[in-house]
Formats: structure tokens, C-alpha cells, sequence
């Protein structure tokens, strides 16, 4: 069991390390301000320092990975995490995986380079979704990983219920902005995009308090 989990975590271990050498390769190559946030069309509308820019994520990186190695053991339900283990190192490493396409955007786009944001960013942001989705029924009760609203956390039935018919709607939710990501036009993506996201997020909201008024507690 040992050996199975060093497999499958020194590779997230190495991505890392290696994003904090390339923060310290890359930073005296940025300008002074760097692009650290984009509006729905797709433009600058904030910048960060050189430090900032090349720094941020990965020292970001880097504390999520240990935080996530440590995390179940701050659970009062750490034992349910031996239930979908495999589940968590997956959104462990989608968190990781992410932050480094957010990255790669940051600094080619810092160092000159036509990126085009308004789609690489909705895009990954819903296939994320979909992926989260498609193994959100796995998860099994715990505080600090999955849909947390108060009715989950007090009944076991209305989290388990939740999560199942959760999966289906941000898969589904996922794939439709991903499809608007790809093919629309840049000006709309955001039109569609951010009602699909928030949409799965209120029905999780709003089932989860249902659900619970209708089993009760």
C-alpha cells in the first residue's frame, strides 16, 4: 500500500518542485508588471509585481500540497477518506494541474505572447467541472472535501444523495461550457459560461436543502 501511494505521489511532487524552478528561472525575464487577471472580454484589467507574477502560484502550489497531505488527518472523519482515496488523489492533482495552466497563461502572457484567455480560462475552469462531476458520487462524508452546505453536513443521506445527482448536473453543466468555450464567439463565452457554473452550484445549493426537508433530520 506504501509503495502505491509514493507511486502516485511523487509525480505530483515533482510538478511542484519543478514550477518553483521555473518561477526562479523565469523571473528575471518579466517585466516590472505582470497580467494577473482578465475581464469576460478577455483583457487585462490588474497587474502584479515581477515577484508577484512569478512567485504566487507556486508558492501557492506548494502549500496546497501539503495542506492536502495533511487535511484528513484534521478531519473528525478522517476514516471515510480510506472510502475514496482514489477520488482525492485525482482532485488533488485536477487543483494542481489547473493552477499550472493558470500559470503557463500568466507568464506567456507576461513574456509577450498572444494567449487567448477568454477561452483557455472558461475552458479549463469546465473541464474541471466535468471532471469533478463525473467522480463527485464517489466521495463519501467528510468536512472539508466536496459539497459542504449545512444540510449535507447534517445528514449522511442528503450528502450521499447530493453528491450522486450533483455529479450528473456539473457533468453536464461542464460539457455545455466547455462547448461555449470552444465555439462561440469570445464576447459571449461569459453569457453562457457563468450561468451554466453558478446554475450547478445553486441546484447543488437547493437540492441538498430540499433533500433534507424531506427526509428530515
Amino acid at each position: 500500500m506504501m509503495s502505491r501511494e509514493i507511486k502516485w505521489e511523487w509525480p505530483l511532487a515533482v510538478l511542484v518542485a519543478l514550477t518553483l524552478l521555473v518561477a526562479i528561472w523565469v523571473y528575471p525575464q518579466l517585466p516590472e508588471q505582470v497580467p494577473m487577471h482578465w475581464n469576460v472580454k478577455g483583457q487585462v484589467d490588474s497587474y502584479g509585481s515581477r515577484f508577484k507574477g512569478a512567485f504566487a502560484i507556486p508558492l501557492l502550489n506548494l502549500a496546497l500540497y501539503f495542506l492536502f497531505i495533511y487535511l484528513p488527518q484534521l478531519d473528525p472523519k478522517r476514516e471515510n477518506y480510506a472510502k475514496f482515496s482514489e477520488v482525492y488523489r485525482v482532485l488533488r492533482y485536477l487543483i494542481h494541474v489547473f493552477l499550472e495552466v493558470l500559470y503557463v497563461v500568466i507568464i506567456l502572457t507576461a513574456l509577450g505572447y498572444q494567449v487567448p484567455v477568454g477561452r483557455v480560462i472558461p475552458g479549463a475552469v469546465a473541464l474541471l467541472l466535468v471532471i469533478i462531476g463525473n467522480f463527485m458520487g464517489r466521495l463519501r462524508f467528510n468536512y472539508f472535501v466536496g459539497i459542504k452546505t449545512p444540510w449535507t453536513l447534517a445528514n449522511e443521506e442528503v450528502w450521499q444523495r447530493t453528491h450522486r445527482l450533483s455529479g450528473y448536473v456539473w457533468t453536464i453543466s461542464g460539457l455545455l461550457a466547455l462547448l461555449s468555450a470552444l465555439l462561440l464567439p469570445q464576447s459571449w463565452i461569459w453569457l453562457v459560461f457563468m450561468p451554466l457554473i453558478l446554475g450547478a452550484a445553486f441546484f447543488s445549493l437547493a437540492y441538498s436543502y430540499w433533500l433534507f426537508q424531506k427526509i428530515g433530520r
